[in-house]
């Protein structure tokens, strides 16, 4: 009778949590699809949630105050190029602290630990001195490469890794497999989860950049869309229902994406604990 009551209480708590994470996004979808006017005649009332009146002008006015596909696809881009290059990277790195031995092993270990705690605010402006000496600022590789290893990635990857039986790769040695040919043939496939993961995490937090883009971006070429939603508010007249209209938009990438490897991504976040 306690489990169950335990239980009860464990589903109604996800119930409530959910309901308040969802509330925002429906109001953001609901107000773009209505004329300005109603979205804040609406406030304070259960019609906020409710499309009534329903219109698609804030989108189209929205692509045509702003060259919104433009801004998507740089995004899209160079989030995809730090997303898919990091896996690369990041993996490598986490399969030889996992896997192999080398002299200076941990000492790297507890420095990749270290730096996941430094902020990024903290070396935003020596960061940028640097990109500026290599003359890359309002280049792709200003937006890309600083960004493609990543200290957490490399932890997550580490820890997923550590839970491959040696056996498995002792057993490929013996064959005369190098270490190399091991992880594309043997690890890689065992670790669907952790590539899809360390993905989605990368994904989310390099859509929502904005402290860099402005500081590396000079003109509107590799504008992301994150600066091009600032258009609304910096450029007069400002339009709500165009600013829930581009939030809304700009928002389906990042469903889309945890709607097609949430399955990995719950695998691969209850594998990754903290292990020694």
């Amino acid at each position: 009778m306690a489990d169950r009551k335990i239980k009860i209480f464990i589903y109604a708590s996800n119930i409530i949590m959910s309901v308040l994470f969802i509330i925002p996004l429906l109001w953001m979808v609901v107000s773009s699809l209505k004329p300005e006017n109603q979205i804040f005649a609406d406030l304070g009332s259960i019609k906020s949630l409710l499309p009534t009146n329903i219109t698609f002008d804030n989108y189209i006015k929205a692509f045509n105050r702003i060259p919104m596909m433009k801004y998507l696809f740089n995004s899209l881009f160079y989030v995809s190029v730090i997303g898919i290059s990091g896996l690369g990277v990041n993996s490598l790195c986490g399969y030889a602290l996992a896997k192999l031995n080398f002299k200076g092993k941990s000492v790297i270990l507890t420095v990749i630990i270290a730096l996941m705690i430094v902020p990024f605010e903290s070396i935003v402006m020596p960061l940028y001195f640097v990109v500026n000496g290599l003359s890359w600022v309002n280049t792709w590789l200003a937006l890309i490469v600083p960004f493609i290893a990543n200290c957490f990635s490399i932890f997550m990857f580490r820890q997923f890794f550590m839970d491959i039986p040696n056996e498995l790769l002792e057993s490929a040695a013996m064959d005369g497999s190098s270490p190399l040919k091991t992880f594309l043939k043997i690890v890689i496939p065992l670790s669907g989860p952790v590539f899809a993961t360390v993905f989605i995490l990368d994904f989310i937090s390099h859509w929502g950049d904005f402290m860099w883009p402005i500081l590396v971006t000079t003109g509107e070429s590799l504008r992301n869309i994150q600066l091009g939603i600032q258009t609304f508010f910096t450029l007069p007249p400002i339009f709500y229902g165009q600013i829930m209209a581009t939030l809304t938009f700009t928002t389906l990438p990042i469903v889309v994406i945890f709607l097609l490897l949430q399955k990995y991504y719950v695998q691969g976040i209850t594998s990754t604990g903290i292990k020694g």
